[in-house]
């Protein structure tokens, strides 16, 4: 037994007649049950009772006299059409005159038979039959190429840039053939007007990168290649972004070359890879400065060592070669000499003590950040004669030990910037817990800093104290003071997060705030 498509449709065939005589009815249907089809099959004859037929069930065929003394198969046809329904429908009549077929056939008839001629019945339903199943099918296809460009269309419309199918009509011109909605955002130009205008784009570029993606899109051409270039373009108003056209290659029948792609906006990326530039760069600069830094340091603490202490030590010792060779006679001027030698030895002593302090604060250790702090700026006033009062100093903080000297160095560098730029008079700290957090205040009465100060090259200063302050995750406000001078604000956590160390390592750590001022 064959299985063909046409086999399976002759087994069932769903018929509905529309005929006022039930003989003629039943003669009609025998010819499809002589045909071997399996009929199953309703007779109506007039618009209630097709429109029941047509509610209740669906119909393969619908088979109809001319006319009826209730209703007649042009009002059964505009009934069909009224519904949207596209059913095979053969009018089959005693009486055949041309100008009514005419009409039928305009009014939507697939055929108009007699029924004296009946064996051309079953031939011309199977006709009409597989013609009703290829507009379905058109039909069907149809439907699926409009929901997939509707698809296509919403993604291409939600997509972050412009979709777009181009063209290369000769050496120069181009043509898009499709640009999404996204052309509004990224270029500021309706996609008509691209589609109207394509040169609008190349319009925007700068003339070193028109120059380069026309040259980019003539090699992709030519090798028939996927086409990627990056440029500047400059819109209305003129703000510069950049973007990135990509697209494949595909060649259609014809033989001619489009192609399919995406123009994206990469300036936040670029944007990001000028900073990350620009980062390196500074860290380069601040590895430079650092070694200098390291130099210097090597040097002011030799001078410090030769010049102060070594100085003291030499005047110790002739005093004391003095006394044993020469000593005087009279006792008051021995012990004159004396309280000379023990005030020598003192000034040694402090001398050797700032010097230790300033390389590694032991204070620190010994008696906490508070009391670093406070004997620091005592060192400071004794050695600039600026007075730096402190405010407030809470000796109960502990902070971890790399968050300590962190703050310490933090401060011993702002007290370095007034010395060197502040030309205050004098220098009010505060040094205090707020909600789990270290602050610490230094404000002075100089002259200020102006806006452009704070982002120097070369404000390694500034920097420096930003950066620790933020590897140990905290953050630094510098801003004018009240009625003049400079507000140094910073605020530490008190506990640091065991995954967030401190990226400067503890060996330099005396290195990144020298003396080197802003």
């Amino acid at each position: 037994m064959h299985t063909t498509q046409d086999t399976v449709d002759k087994r069932h065939l769903r018929i509905l007649v529309i005929e006022d005589n039930e003989d003629d009815a039943f003669l009609l249907l025998q010819r499809f049950r002589d045909a071997d089809y399996k009929v199953h099959a309703e007779q109506v004859w007039d618009d209630l009772g097709l429109n029941r037929a047509l509610d209740e069930s669906t119909w393969d065929c619908i088979l109809s006299d001319h006319s009826m003394p209730q209703f007649n198969a042009i009002s059964a046809l505009n009934i069909l059409q009224q519904r949207g329904l596209d059913i095979p429908f053969v009018i089959v009549s005693g009486v055949i005159e041309e100008d009514l077929a005419i009409t039928a056939m305009r009014a939507g008839a697939s055929d108009y038979l007699s029924k004296e001629r009946l064996d051309r019945l079953v031939p011309a339903m199977e006709r009409e039959l597989r013609e009703a199943r290829n507009r379905e099918e058109r039909r069907q296809a149809l439907e699926r190429v409009r929901e997939n460009e509707a698809r296509f269309r919403a993604l291409a419309a939600n997509l972050p840039g412009m979709v777009f199918q181009l063209t290369r009509t000769d050496a120069s011109h181009l043509q898009f053939t499709y640009v999404s909605e996204g052309c509004a955002a990224l270029l500021g130009v309706r996609p008509s007007e691209l589609i109207a205008s394509p040169n609008l784009l190349t319009d925007m570029m700068f003339t070193e990168d028109r120059l380069v993606f026309e040259r980019t899109i003539a090699e992709a051409s030519q090798n028939r290649a996927v086409l990627n270039w990056e440029g500047q373009i400059r819109l209305q108003g003129h703000a510069t972004k950049w973007i990135n056209v990509r697209s494949s290659p595909r060649e259609l029948e014809s033989g001619q070359l489009v192609w399919e792609g995406i123009v994206s906006n990469i300036t936040h990326s670029k944007q990001v890879e000028q900073e990350l530039r620009e980062s390196h760069e500074q860290l380069a600069d601040l590895s430079e400065h650092l070694q200098i830094a390291k130099e210097e340091e090597r040097e002011r603490i030799a001078r410090d060592i030769h010049d102060e202490l070594g100085g003291t030590l030499v005047a110790i010792k002739i005093e004391t070669a003095l006394l044993s060779t020469k000593p005087p006679e009279d006792p008051h001027t021995l012990r004159k000499r004396v309280r000379n030698v023990e005030k020598m030895i003192d000034d040694a002593i402090a001398i050797a003590g700032r010097v230790a302090r300033e390389l590694r604060p032991g204070i620190l250790k010994d008696f906490g950040l508070g009391a670093a702090i406070e004997c620091q700026a005592e060192d400071f006033t004794l050695r600039t004669g600026i007075p730096c009062r402190i405010l407030c100093a809470n000796h109960d903080l502990e902070p971890e030990e790399n968050t300590a000297i962190a703050f310490f160095r933090i401060f011993q560098e702002a007290l370095t910037n007034i010395t060197k730029h502040a030309k205050a008079t004098t220098v009010d700290v505060r040094f205090y817990e707020d909600n789990g957090e270290m602050v610490l205040d230094v404000t002075d009465n100089g002259c200020g800093m102006q806006a452009l100060d704070m982002s120097k090259p070369k404000s390694f200063g500034l920097r420096g104290i930003r950066e620790r302050i933020s590897s140990l995750g905290g953050n630094t406000i510098i801003e004018p003071a009240s009625p003049h001078g400079t507000h140094l604000h910073v605020r530490v956590p008190l506990l640091l997060d065991t995954n967030d160390e401190p990226t400067i390592h503890e060996d330099l750590q005396g290195q990144l705030f020298p003396e080197s001022g802003e």
